[in-house]
């Protein structure tokens, strides 16, 4: 079997995209997601997305353009990629299938995108109306789970194996957590970097991680801004939302989408 397939990155967090609308990829063949993802006898990235038709528009009055599958490069499908939601868009906008605007349903439900001529996508995220406020960190869902901590050292962190103690903790069970490391910058300017369950190390980029981010340092009164910049590993985000009430609404991830190559391979 031959599949073609894109490679896109959000700010370094990159991923196999496959149009998987005729539905003939092996959705259920672990090892198979595993060699694509591989760095060293597959593409390489930190996860797939299949990029689907979406059959069940009751959800919504809206019209969907797609539908977004996504698994981490452990194999698994796994829950909400705010970077991999953007680098999607970008690819159905490739694909003809999308202009300026998007709307598609991913594992944590329907999301609204826009995209310019430039691939800047702002992406809007669930609404975060819970959070977990600890003496030494915060934890709250983005559309996954992120465990939030200030530090004032982190050139010098070993973010994976700092990461990997709290992720494989009691704290978290077996599901485990995403854990960010923060280090404020400014008024509105935070530096992050993120230790990704699935992907088992650090990436160069977390898009629910920054959208974490971003949302813990208001409710900590570290800023009092409503669009906070975001520095990670690979780039820069931004992230925005209306803050009232200790509720998060309109939250926005935005930042690059990047086109890096397109090929195929034989299974």
């Amino acid at each position: 079997m031959t599949i073609s397939f894109y490679k896109y990155h959000g700010t370094g967090n990159d991923f196999v995209m496959i149009d998987n609308r005729q539905l003939t990829f092996p959705k259920n063949d672990t090892k198979t997601i595993q060699f694509l993802c591989d760095r060293r006898f597959g593409i390489g990235a930190d996860g797939l997305i299949l990029l689907e038709n979406d059959n069940l528009t009751d959800l919504s009055a809206e019209k969907v353009d797609f539908k977004m599958v996504y698994y981490n490069a452990d194999g698994q499908e796994s829950s909400m990629c705010g970077n991999g939601g953007r680098c999607l868009t970008a690819f159905a906008k490739k694909l003809g299938i999308i202009q300026e605007k998007a709307t598609f349903l991913a594992v944590d439900g329907l999301h609204h995108a826009t995209i310019s001529d430039s691939d800047l996508v702002s992406l809007q995220m669930i609404d975060v109306t819970a959070i977990s406020f600890q003496p030494d960190y915060v934890f709250l869902n983005t559309g996954s789970p992120h465990h939030v901590i200030l530090v004032d050292n982190l050139n010098q962190l070993d973010v994976k194996k700092e990461g990997a103690a709290i992720r494989y903790s009691s704290l978290y069970g077996q599901a485990g957590s995403n854990v960010n490391f923060v280090q404020p910058l400014g008024d509105n300017h935070f530096r992050l970097r993120t230790y990704e369950r699935g992907v088992e190390d650090e990436t160069l980029s977390c898009g629910t991680g920054a959208t974490a981010v971003a949302i813990a340092m208001q409710a900590l009164g570290k800023t009092d801004a409503s669009l906070i910049d975001l520095e990670v590993e690979g780039g820069k985000l931004q992230v925005s939302f209306t803050a009232m009430h200790g509720k998060y609404t309109q939250v926005h991830l935005i930042g690059p989408a990047t086109f890096v190559f397109e090929g195929k391979i034989k299974l």
